[in-house]
């Protein structure tokens, strides 16, 4: 029996779509509000905006995108050299608002010029190998939240003397089993929810064994506004926060392409980049203005959509809706913040795993000649530098991972694709 695919623009009743809703919202809930809790402001605050901005979104795209925006992790290390060096968060709201105009204008200028340069910069053997790149950097951190491996481990190393704890083990094992099996196995409505049904088995096990604070939960009042806070204009902000503006667009275009892949949807022409630039930017400008970290199309919420083949954009409405709820129902947000991070580093695992093979995915889709050279060069550089723990500074801002993998590969496209029109390329090669 093949699973029911739920199309785009399918409505759902609401008792379907509610849980649906609510599994988006979990898989994105942990790494949204870590943004804010390492950049020292209000988790609520990015919960009511990125819900606010999905929905903006979701409207300026015409419901063609199943998206949902949440805190970039791009913009944490210039974020944090501002607030030490140029006056605070406030400072930093100046680049965050430099950036959704960014993207708004990056949107007039793909609305005028297309998306054809896309192919030159970004051709399949680059763009399948930066994809599969935004699942495997992330590897690490879904093994060291599940217990297998310890924090300071660097990529790659192997600390022989590790033993995880039994409990934190045990909690992301329950929770990564019952998503494979839950994925694997469930039939009917179940069938569309194995991340929930794993996220909530995984918390009620870390229940059990005494790892939430349920008096987080107790002393959180019902309604609480969230902390919006006032940009203050800063020029180095601005020029610290730009060269991150870079990086996010190389992912936003990744995540359009694989999205349109899980969707077999040419997102890029219908509803167009363009459009998905605009809403993104209207996001955050609004964002940068009320005091909340950038956002960007989240990896988590397209690894569900993978999985469950649920693409409906009325769906991911509805995890925008409750994420505005939860940021004002101060004991619902308490209760989801209280989510043990082993729970969410077994279910992580799944996620970040799905993610990375749709990158492979698109080599064979594509039908990506790896036994030619213009195209496995550019595709082994582009994996080493993405997942050899590389990195290379500019000025305040550090690439490394899918960001140097992305600008080298795009770097490297351009230059074979000049040589290729100087004709100094060996055509069989």
């Amino acid at each position: 029996m093949s699973k029911r695919i739920v199309g785009i623009r399918e409505k759902m009743p609401l008792a379907e779509s509610l849980p649906l809703s609510l599994q988006h919202l979990t898989a994105m809930f942990g790494a949204t509000i870590l943004v804010p809790v390492l950049l020292g402001v209000d988790p609520a605050i990015a919960l009511f905006m990125n819900g606010i901005g999905t929905l903006i979104y979701a409207w300026v795209t015409r419901g063609g995108i199943p998206a949902y925006l949440g805190s970039s992790f791009a913009f944490i290390a210039p974020t944090m050299l501002i607030i030490a060096s140029y006056g605070g968060f406030n400072n930093a709201q100046s680049g965050f608002i430099f950036f959704g105009l960014f993207f708004i204008a990056m949107s007039f200028v793909v609305k005028r010029y297309g998306i054809g340069w896309i192919d030159v910069v970004m051709p399949p053997a680059v763009m399948g190998a930066v994809v599969a790149i935004i699942g495997l950097e992330l590897a690490p951190v879904a093994a060291m939240q599940a217990g297998l491996a310890p924090p300071s481990t660097p990529v790659g190393e192997v600390v022989q003397t590790y033993t995880p704890s039994a409990d934190v083990l045990l909690v992301s094992m329950v929770t990564l089993l019952t998503g494979i099996f839950g994925t694997m196995m469930f039939r009917g409505f179940m069938q569309v929810i194995p991340i929930l049904f794993a996220v909530v088995t995984g918390y009620l096990t870390a229940l059990f064994t005494g790892m939430v604070d349920t008096g987080v939960i107790a002393n959180a009042p019902w309604f609480a506004l969230p902390q919006f806070h006032a940009p203050v204009f800063d020029l180095n902000a601005i020029i610290i926060i730009a060269p991150a503006c870079i990086v996010v667009l190389a992912e936003h275009i990744s995540h359009l392409i694989v999205t349109g892949r899980i969707t077999e949807s040419d997102l890029m022409k219908d509803p167009g980049l363009h459009r998905s630039l605009l809403g993104d930017g209207i996001s955050n400008l609004l964002s940068g203005f009320a005091g909340s970290p950038p956002n960007t199309t989240y990896g988590e919420n397209i690894g569900v959509m993978a999985i469950t083949r649920v693409y409906s954009v009325w769906v991911i409405r509805g995890a925008a809706v409750l994420a505005i709820c939860f940021a004002l129902i101060g004991k619902v947000s308490a209760a989801i913040s209280t989510i043990p991070v082993p729970v969410m580093g077994g279910i992580t695992i799944l996620l970040y795993g799905v993610i990375a093979v749709q990158g492979f995915r698109m080599f064979v889709e594509q039908k990506v000649d790896f036994s030619k050279n213009r195209h496995m060069v550019p595709g082994a550089v582009t994996f080493i530098l993405g997942v050899g723990d590389a990195a290379i500074n500019i000025g305040s801002v550090q690439l490394k991972g899918m960001a140097l993998a992305a600008i080298a590969g795009v770097l490297m496209s351009l230059i074979f694709y000049l040589l290729d029109k100087a004709r100094l390329i060996n055509r069989e090669a």
